[in-house]
């Protein structure tokens, strides 16, 4: 795809073929959803530096007045994935929404504004126990601790040996989180606690509802990004046509398993987006 960024490919399942279809005959009733880092923009050692990938928002900002609606849904803060993905005040993008925190957050370009409910207290307990729990199983070095406001990341990215520092804190964050009514939500070489009852998959199927869409396309790189796949899944089990996308990567496997259409991390994301722009009249 990279050589050529209008050339649309071609899913390789039935269903992915029907949903892309679909899509590109009824654009104006097709949601397209998004994840951020991963997906968006590249997977960085410091996550305060990831940046959407330079040709995203213009590939976006082409896409978005062909479809019926463009969303993020991230894990991040919906007010710091427009931050670093630079999504305000785009032309193009005026009915862009970003479900931030797995969709407890929704900020609207049209308004500008973050509606949120109250932060969960065990957010605040977790984040006051949290530095106790990496000394006391030796896990510190190289740990780095990011607090999301309605959720606490651990990064093991940057340790000695980060797959084994993740296997290791899994059991204790466990805990931890299960201590204060948290969850605990494993990523690429990261553990997020946060509030059960909220998840992709359930903000995705909520969005598709509520803009009344016959057609999915969402595209993710990571296990959270799985409860999504299978919000699709089930939304075309109802009748509804989907396209589930992987931006590809060696660290998560089980996305590529079951999308129907593997690209290249965020560069092959946008060529996606601009190809179906293009196939769609943009």
């Amino acid at each position: 795809m990279g050589s050529n960024p209008h050339s649309l490919p071609i899913p390789s399942t039935l269903l992915g073929r029907a949903g892309l279809a679909a899509l590109l005959e009824r654009p104006r009733e097709a949601v397209v959803a998004l994840d951020f880092d991963g997906t968006l923009a590249p997977i960085v050692p410091d996550p305060e530096k990831a940046r959407a990938h330079p040709a995203a928002v213009p590939a976006l900002a082409r896409l978005a007045p062909q479809v019926g609606s463009v969303a993020v849904i991230t894990g991040r803060p919906a007010s710091v994935a427009v931050r670093y993905g630079g999504f305000a005040g785009v032309p193009g993008l005026e009915h862009l929404v970003v479900l931030g925190h797995y969709g407890a957050e929704r900020w609207d370009a049209v308004t500008g504004t973050v509606q949120a409910p109250a932060p969960h207290p065990g957010v605040a307990a977790v984040e006051a126990e949290l530095p106790g729990v990496l000394d006391e199983v030796d896990a510190w070095r190289g740990t780095w601790i990011e607090d999301k406001g309605r959720a606490i990341a651990v990064h093991t990215r940057r340790a000695t040996d980060p797959q084994a520092a993740f296997e290791l804190l899994l059991a204790p964050l466990g805990e931890l989180a299960a201590r204060h009514g948290l969850i605990v939500e494993p990523g690429r070489l990261v553990l997020e606690l946060r509030p059960p009852g909220m998840d992709k998959g359930v903000a995705l199927a909520e969005y598709v509802r509520e803009s009344g869409a016959s057609s999915i396309l969402f595209a993710g790189d990571d296990l959270g990004d799985l409860a999504a796949f299978a919000a699709v899944e089930k939304l075309r089990s109802e009748g509804l046509a989907g396209v589930l996308v992987c931006s590809g990567s060696a660290e998560v496997t089980e996305l590529a398993a079951r999308a129907d259409l593997v690209v290249e991390g965020p560069a092959g994301v946008v060529d996606l987006l601009d190809a179906i722009a293009a196939a769609a009249g943009g």
